[in-house]
């Protein structure tokens, strides 16, 4: 009896694992013949990402659960709750630490030119409007983004975006600004780009391969930069890298984009990875002109803001020595906040080699802000602010806190009117005095 009993029990174990796999490879071959139907239309590398989730569920429907994993869950989930509650202690308890964001990249060599030509985060215009300073052949608007401070240009039509701001560019400049997409436009179309062209007309065309033309384009469909330069006499060249830092596909939507000429020469960087640097990619003598533009198959909301443009020139940070003092509109701060971004490292990573560099001289930092809010919260504001540089100056590239003053002015001593966006750009800064 107990023999008969146990060979049905085996006849009935290996007709169900024999039912599983099957059952389970039918489900993969149906979804794969589907997901190649709709793939035919968006390229291979759409096909691949559809066919691994699909892959992956098959794989879990019949995957025998690990009992022991599933007990260890909870002990992992407690223990990462208790970390997270002892760093946001840690982090209440000291308020002007920095973060450790803020320590320069070596590979981040970026440096924000100091004479500002222009900048719009377009806060003075109502959600709906479209730019007055902005030409297009498209369409946008102003909007607000979930999770986001900022009011953004949202880019709602493939088409050129040509700012009136930017034109004529000098020989050495730096672009920044911050980009954003709401969702995988797919891999196909070029993308978001940068357009810089010695014809004028160039700039509305469609298609971008008229000579002239130098262009970057941004594909967050693909997580892929590229370049591609047709100059009016000279040689072409194109290229293209891989670019996680904007990459829809793994929700990385959205990224600061700094951009820096020197002459023919352009570094590209996207967060505070370079892309590019391009020896002969402004390869034409003649002077170039500048646009946005976007060129994506599927619909998406392309969102711009804090745009800032600057002429870009000689390192001015030996002014702390020569003549006493430097200020500087590159360390950047969160709105409202003291924490400092993370794409200031590059200042202070220059100004902790001069510091090195000068050993016996003392300096007092001075925080300065816009005339948004309140004049006592300003005060209190720039005075952190202060503090946080001279806590990065100090934690990050070991400079002697006893050789750094901090002090904050506030809104109280204004360059202009703050009147304008650009304005009050201007106005939130950091001062370095020699003492």
């Amino acid at each position: 009896m107990k023999t008969l009993i146990t060979m049905m029990l085996l006849i009935f174990t290996t007709v169900t694992s024999y039912s599983q796999e099957t059952v389970g490879e039918k489900v993969l071959k149906n979804a794969k013949d589907k997901t190649y139907q709709r793939g035919e239309q968006k390229g291979d590398q759409t096909v691949d990402g559809a066919l691994n989730k699909v892959e992956d569920k098959i794989d879990n429907i019949f995957k025998k659960k690990d009992k022991k994993k599933k007990t260890d869950e909870p002990q992992k989930e407690n223990q990462s709750e208790n970390q997270e509650q002892n760093q946001q202690q840690s982090q209440e308890n000291n308020p002007t630490k920095a973060s450790k964001s803020v320590k320069s990249n070596s590979k981040f060599d970026f440096v924000a030119g100091e004479k500002q030509l222009y900048f719009d985060n377009f806060e003075r215009l109502a959600v709906g409007d479209f730019p007055m300073e902005f030409n297009t052949n498209a369409s946008g608007e102003i909007v607000n983004v979930d999770e986001k401070n900022e009011k953004w240009l949202n880019m709602t039509k493939n088409g050129a975006f040509v700012p009136d701001n930017i034109k004529k560019l000098p020989d050495n400049f730096t672009l920044e600004f911050e980009i954003g997409i709401d969702k995988d436009p797919t891999n196909n179309y070029s993308g978001f780009g940068l357009n810089f062209s010695t014809v004028p007309d160039n700039l509305m065309l469609d298609m971008f391969f008229s000579k002239g033309n130098s262009i970057v384009y941004l594909h967050p469909g693909a997580g892929e930069a590229s370049i591609y330069v047709n100059p009016i006499s000279g040689t072409e060249i194109n290229n293209s890298v891989k670019m996680p830092q904007w990459d829809a596909r793994n929700d990385q939507n959205f990224a600061k984009v700094s951009v820096w000429r020197q002459e023919g020469r352009l570094r590209v960087y996207v967060n505070e990875d370079k892309l590019f640097d391009v020896p002969r990619f402004f390869a034409d003598k003649n002077t170039y002109d500048f646009a946005f533009f976007r060129s994506f198959f599927e619909e998406c909301e392309v969102y711009l803001t804090n745009i800032r443009f600057a002429v870009a020139g000689a390192d001015n940070r030996n002014k702390l020595i020569t003549e006493g003092r430097f200020v500087t509109n590159g360390i950047l701060f969160d709105v409202n906040s003291d924490n400092i971004k993370p794409e200031s490292g590059t200042v202070l990573k220059e100004m902790a080699t001069t510091l090195q560099e000068n050993p016996i001289v003392r300096v007092k930092i001075i925080g300065h802000t816009d005339s948004d809010g309140a004049d006592t919260a300003n005060l209190a504001l720039s005075q952190k602010r202060a503090a946080a540089v001279k806590t990065a100056l100090s934690s990050f590239y070991g400079i002697d806190g006893s050789r750094i003053e901090t002090d904050g002015k506030g809104e109280s001593q204004p360059l202009n009117k703050n009147a304008t966006a650009s304005e009050k750009a201007e106005n939130r800064r950091v001062e370095f005095i020699k003492l």
